[in-house]
């Protein structure tokens, strides 16, 4: 390294025996102390200079054999760039750069890994590492984040284990020529009972076999949880660290490539770290791991820490303390050091790599061919492209119980873009509950719904976006019997509502709550608290027992007291059995009130809270029995939505916007048809006759009246063969027609459900092109004069035929 050399040229008159001697005590004292502190070494002559550099020469390195390398069958190099196949001679420079610089590594640090700087490429050229790198500014919003960028970059890369963990190598496949000549098989000559019995023996040993692995199962969870890996530490692996500084990026972390998911420079998964590059420089950690990453510096301006490879103006600058900064203020010394890295310096070559080009339906697509199945222990993790599935599935998790995933467990479904804006799909095989998670704007305002069935009067839950319902329901729960209703915000200050129902009665039609509502026994309603009302008069729960005929009510208890007043209604029917009106007694209102009150002991007031309760219960009725109606509608559009999962599209995707796509063809239609227009009325339709008579001459009356004659004769045929043409094509379509059916008459019996279906397409549209026909036909016999009487009154007016016109002026 230059470190060697730092000082050569200063002490060159020193004496050679104290400068050997200092030389010996540097060798002997490197291999003892650790590597951070080699700037304070001692000084070398040029003699030793040359011995360290033939040692250092002979230093065999074992890379770049067995680097990564790609088999023709993969990529096609035929079409490469001519960068990918060579080397230019500043690439060439570097790479022996690159090569100096891993020995006298290697000679440094004798027990560290070697290097990875110069793998093979596509077509097995070395490549220096940063020169794969090229920066690209692309036209997606999407990718100017770190973390929707390294989304889109795990989704198109697919991870291979490498075939030796411990180091970042890919060996060639062998590929197994097949045999050209085979042995025949003999004949089997076993009998069937030794079959038979053999048969059994099998099933006997698979039954064992599958005991066995359940056993086995059960083992290797108890022991997956504390089995060490053998190769902890030592397995090679790549990520990406993204500096603190610019961008506002508050804080080191690291990025992993394969998930796309971001870690701090302190988790402890990160062991240590080897080297760093961009697309500028090369760096190596010369930081001790002995805690992971977390006590790791990541000043890359640091010499001490971080050993460069190239020294070039990009190369990262110490942070350096006010105190450091105030010892280096020598102007001789900052002109030295000027001069020193003016003559060492070595800029990068440029990229070899072509720039990135990312087209919308590949930015669109993400996965490989839009799809992309990743497995992980007891778990399966698909992805597909938007609209690449017809009911917009995007991605789907299926957790298994076993090893094998085998066994389903449970299955989460993401969608997008779909109308009935679902989102989310839960579907669990061990207790068969399913739950849907929808966005804002559904019809309905569901947020959850979660079933078990889509059948009716089953158990269910259903939530809503409150703010996007009139009535303020938050959750409703329905079982077989009981109805649960939540509210949130109403100006009555309703929050629940439950309504308990019994069988209802058999009919021989299909029962259905719109047909035959359930029988209602019980509702019970409760009320937030109403700051204009006191306490004893605001209710707070109230139950109408309709099979007994009776009203409880709670009221609300005040802030300075421990029980809240009760009161309890017996309803009765208005007029008894003779016809008579009842009146309202006192044993028909039985109430308990903490502070009693006269008005609340009078018959009167009494009666009305009797007769508005009445009311209030003929409405709660109601609302249950429109709330089990809104149930059905939910379940009849759910199903509806299922079937149909239609999709939405953007009115700017005009490639699957069929709507936008037809508007636009026929615009583009309209102009075409318009164009042909104007080139048909630019025609000269004289041209043809003019050609006959010499040019520039006037024509003569006879030859004016002779060119007008051919004009219309020739303009009549032309109408009089279109006319033929259409009506040739009409009887022909006519004819194959009746052949189809005079064919289908004869073979009706035997004919297969298919072919009777291919024959009334066939009949459909074979109609179809004849009453196209016959329309044509007789709109050709309709327009034909007035073509002519057209075409004549053209001709004169004409000017080039001047003759006509005197001829009937």
């Amino acid at each position: 390294m230059e470190v060697l050399r730092e000082k050569v040229e200063e002490e060159e008159e020193a004496e050679r025996e104290e400068a050997a001697k200092r030389a010996e005590w540097a060798r002997t004292e490197k291999m003892m102390r650790p590597v951070e502190v080699r700037k304070e070494e001692t000084t070398l002559t040029q003699e030793m200079l040359r011995d360290l550099e033939k040692k250092l020469s002979e230093i065999q390195i074992p890379i770049s054999a067995e680097l990564p390398a790609f088999t023709k069958d993969t990529i096609d190099i035929s079409k490469l760039p001519v960068s990918y196949k060579t080397n230019t001679p500043k690439e060439e420079h570097l790479l022996q750069v690159a090569d100096n610089f891993s020995r006298q590594y290697s000679h440094l640090c004798p027990d560290r890994v070697p290097l990875f700087l110069h793998p093979l490429n596509e077509c097995e050229v070395p490549k220096f590492v940063s020169t794969t790198l090229r920066p690209t500014l692309m036209p997606y919003p999407e990718l100017y984040n770190w973390d929707s960028c390294a989304q889109f970059v795990s989704d198109f890369l697919t991870m291979v284990p490498l075939p030796d963990p411990l180091k970042p190598t890919v060996q060639k496949e062998e590929k197994v020529l097949p045999k050209k000549y085979t042995i025949r098989p003999p004949r089997d000559l076993c009998s069937r009972f030794e079959q038979e019995q053999e048969v059994k023996k099998q099933q006997e040993i698979r039954a064992q076999e599958k005991k066995q692995l359940r056993e086995e199962e059960e083992r290797l969870m108890e022991a997956e949880k504390a089995k060490p890996d053998a190769l902890h530490g030592l397995r090679v692996h790549s990520w990406v660290l993204v500096l603190s500084g610019k961008r506002e990026v508050p804080e080191n972390f690291f990025i992993d490539a394969f998930t796309g998911q971001s870690y701090s420079t302190q988790d402890e998964r990160f062991l240590g770290i080897e080297s760093l590059w961009n697309h500028k420089n090369y760096w190596i950690n010369m930081q001790d791991c002995w805690n992971c990453c977390k006590d790791l510096i990541f000043d890359l301006g640091d010499p001490v820490r971080w050993e460069y490879m190239l020294l070039g103006t990009d190369k990262s600058q110490l942070s350096l303390t006010e105190e450091d900064d105030s010892g280096i203020n020598d102007e001789d010394d900052v002109e030295n050091l000027g001069k020193e890295d003016e003559d060492k310096s070595f800029d990068m070559p440029h990229s070899w790599v072509e720039q990135i080009e990312i087209s919308p339906e590949a930015f669109e697509t993400r996965c490989p061919n839009g799809k992309k199945v990743i497995q992980y222990k007891r778990a399966k993790l698909e992805k597909w492209a938007p609209y690449l599935n017809s009911n917009g599935l995007v991605s789907r998790l299926t957790t298994y119980e076993d090893l094998e995933c085998t066994n389903i467990l449970e299955i989460k479904e993401w969608y997008q873009n779909r109308e009935d804006m679902l989102e989310l799909k839960h579907i669990n095989k061990t207790t068969d509950l399913k739950i849907d998670y929808f966005k804002p704007g559904h019809p309905q305002a569901l947020r959850v719904h979660s079933y078990k069935s889509m059948q009716p009067e089953m158990d269910r839950v259903i939530e809503f976006y409150e703010t996007a319902r009139v009535d303020g329901l938050i959750k409703r729960e329905e079982t077989a019997r009981t109805m649960t209703e939540y509210y949130q915000g109403r100006p009555d200050f309703l929050s629940y509502r439950h309504a308990n129902f019994r069988p209802r009665v058999k009919k021989l039609a299909l029962s259905s709550a719109e047909s035959n509502p359930r029988p209602i026994v019980k509702i019970t309603e409760q009320f937030f608290r109403n700051p204009a009302k006191p306490a004893e008069e605001d209710v707070a729960e109230r139950v109408f027992l309709l099979a007994e005929e009776r009203i409880q009510l709670r009221y609300h208890c005040r802030d300075d007291h421990i029980t809240a007043s009760k009161r309890e209604f017996l309803r009765r029917t208005e007029v008894d059995s003779k016809g008579n009106k009842i009146i309202m007694t006192p044993d028909m209102c039985i109430s308990f009130e903490v502070e009693p009150m006269e008005h609340t002991k009078k018959l009167l007031y009494q009666y009305e809270a009797m007769m508005h309760l009445k009311r209030e219960e003929k409405l709660s009725r109601h609302q249950v029995w429109e709330s089990e109606l809104e149930v059905l509608e939910i379940l009849k559009l759910r199903e509806e939505e299922e079937a149909a999962h239609t999709l939405t599209i953007s009115i700017y995707d005009t490639k699957r916007n069929e709507k936008s796509k037809e508007y636009r063809e026929a615009m583009e239609r309209v102009i075409h048809e318009e164009h042909l227009r104007q080139v048909e009325t630019q025609l000269d339709y004289l041209a043809p006759f003019l050609a006959q008579l010499p040019p520039g001459e006037k024509l003569t009356r006879w030859q004016a009246v002779r060119l007008k004659d051919e004009c219309l004769s020739d303009f009549k045929q032309r109408l009089i063969n279109k006319a033929n043409l259409i009506q040739a094509r009409f009887e022909k379509e006519t004819q194959e027609l009746q052949k189809k059916q005079q064919w289908y008459q004869e073979n009706q019996v035997t004919l297969t459900p298919e072919d009777e279906d291919l024959y009334l397409s066939y009949c459909s549209q074979a109609m179809f092109r004849i009453r196209i026909l016959e329309q044509r036909l007789n709109r050709h016999k309709e327009l034909a004069p007035l073509k002519y009487l057209a075409l004549e009154e053209k001709l004169y007016k004409d000017p080039r035929l001047g003759e006509l016109q005197k001829i009937f002026a």
